[in-house]
Order: C-alpha cells, then structure tokens, then sequence
C-alpha cells in the first residue's frame, strides 16, 4: 500500500499545470534535437542539460524525463522517414521505414509515438512497483557474486558484438581500464589520475557515451 500512496503522491505531484507545462516543453525540446541522425536521447540530455539549471527539481526532473522521450521519439521519426536510426530506434526502422514507402508515414510515426507512450508508461509504473524488492535483492550481493556478474556480462557482451569475438573482448577490455580510474574505495588512494584532480571521481559515464 506504501507504493501505491507513494504512487498517488507522485502524480498528484507531477499532473501539476506547471510541471505539465515543463514536460511539455522538454518532449518539444527533445523531440526537435532527436529529429537530428546520430544523437541520442544520452547525448540531447547532456546538451539541454543547462535548461533545467534555474527550474525547481521537481520541475527539472520532469523536464528532463520529457526530452528523454521526446529524443526517442525523434530518433523513431529519422528512422520511420529516412532510415537512419539510432539504438532506440532500430526496431522502428525495420517495419517503419517499409510503410513509408507505401505512403503511409503518418500511421507509422502515430503508431510509434502511441506505443512508446504505453510502453514507458507501464515500464515506469511496474519498475516503481518492483524497485523496492529489487534494492533487497541487490544489498544481498557480495563481492563473488558481482565478479560473477561481471563476468557473465563480458560473455554477453562479446557474443552479442556483430564481427569477431576478439572486438568483443577488446571493447570489454577497454571498458573494465576506464572503470578503474578513479579512487580506490578500499584505500582510498588515487588510481591512473595522473595527479589530476577531476579523475579522481572517475571517468564520467556521459563523456565516454557521448565520446563513443
């Protein structure tokens, strides 16, 4: 029951004028600089970002949630009328791409945007249900068992990698380098910072995607 009243607390909330009026805005926003081939909803969040910087959290969260989805949107509208995807889209490429071609762009682009609507309305409700039990779990991991998931995503990873396997391996590898810059959290001392202050936090996770 403390979910569902959280729930309830969280649409009262955000079903607000002013806070519809923000995510208005952010999927207007999003949608617009998604249309552009090769940025992603990772990359328009990172330009935008200076947007929310003089908006209340609440509001700047929304905002922000708003050109996520917005950006994917416009990632499915390159795909449905070009074809040119990005990682999200790439499934709206393979049928919307082909209606296009028959004309019927229109339907291809509202199909997209209706089941993009449901599917992270109900993706956002049934992981705010299941957050709870899924943080329980993940305080019963220990060291063995995060090693082993790691090494069971690596597996992953290199299989799922089109080309040879040795790609695969080598970008896992890459990865698991630029993970360990950073402090040590047994230690605490400096690892591969080369005495520079702002790795000593790590290597930022949106500067490696927007560098990749």
């Amino acid at each position: 029951m403390d979910i569902l009243h959280n729930l309830a607390f969280g649409f009262s909330h955000a079903l607000t004028l002013q806070n519809l009026l923000f995510c208005a805005i952010g999927c207007t926003v999003g949608t617009l600089v998604g249309l552009l081939p090769g940025l992603g909803p990772l990359a328009t969040i990172s330009l935008l970002l200076p947007l929310t910087y003089s908006i209340p959290t609440g509001g700047a969260l929304i905002m922000l949630a708003g050109i996520y989805y917005g950006a994917q949107y416009g990632d499915s509208v390159s795909a449905i009328t070009m074809k040119i995807p990005h990682a999200s889209s790439i499934v709206a490429c393979i049928d919307g791409y082909q209606m296009t071609l028959k004309g019927k762009t229109g339907l291809a682009l509202f199909t997209a945007g209706v089941s993009s609507f449901i599917g992270g309305t109900v993706a956002i409700v049934v992981l705010s249900c299941l957050a709870p039990s899924l943080g329980e779990v993940a305080f019963l991991f220990g060291p063995a068992d995060y090693c082993a998931l790691m090494l069971v995503g690596f597996v992953c990873v290199s299989f799922v990698t089109t080309g040879s396997l040795l790609n695969g391996l080598a970008m896992c590898l890459i990865g698991v380098l630029l993970g360990q810059v950073g402090t040590d959290v047994n230690s605490g001392m400096p690892r591969y910072t080369f005495d520079l202050p702002f790795l000593a936090e790590g290597v930022g996770l949106v500067s490696v995607a927007l560098g990749c």
